[in-house]
């Protein structure tokens, strides 16, 4: 019983954010294409465009990191949702909304600092 509970518990809640300290990084970043809405990701949600999130191959999932665009110096919060992305060169994988904050729709890939979100 207490297992079934335990079970229940997880589903359809989303654990609490990490951080990451003293975390830093720099390199490319895109954005996720509208056709991947509503697909599962690596840590098993739902991908929401809408939502400020992001995938990275070796963050923990539910790290909070702050992505700054170098070009423009725009910045969002996103929380690591998924794996990826897997195209060499890039660091982070954006969802539309916060591909949107950073002004980067029109550019689709950017050039990036990341760094642990401040809590």
């Amino acid at each position: 019983m207490a297992l079934l509970l335990m079970g229940l518990y997880g589903c359809g809640t989303t654990p609490p954010a990490k951080h990451v300290d003293g975390y830093r990084e720099k390199g490319l970043a895109s954005y996720y294409a509208h056709k991947f809405h509503g697909r599962k990701t690596a840590s098993g949600e739902r991908y929401d465009e809408k939502k400020l999130t992001a995938a990275h191959p070796l963050l923990p999932f539910n790290t909070m990191v702050n992505v700054v665009n170098l070009r423009n110096g725009k910045q969002v919060n996103v929380r690591i949702n998924d794996r990826g992305p897997f195209v060499k060169g890039r660091i982070i994988d954006l969802s539309y909304a916060a591909a949107k904050e950073l002004g980067m729709i029109r550019a689709g890939i950017v050039k990036v600092r990341i760094s642990a979100a401040i809590p």
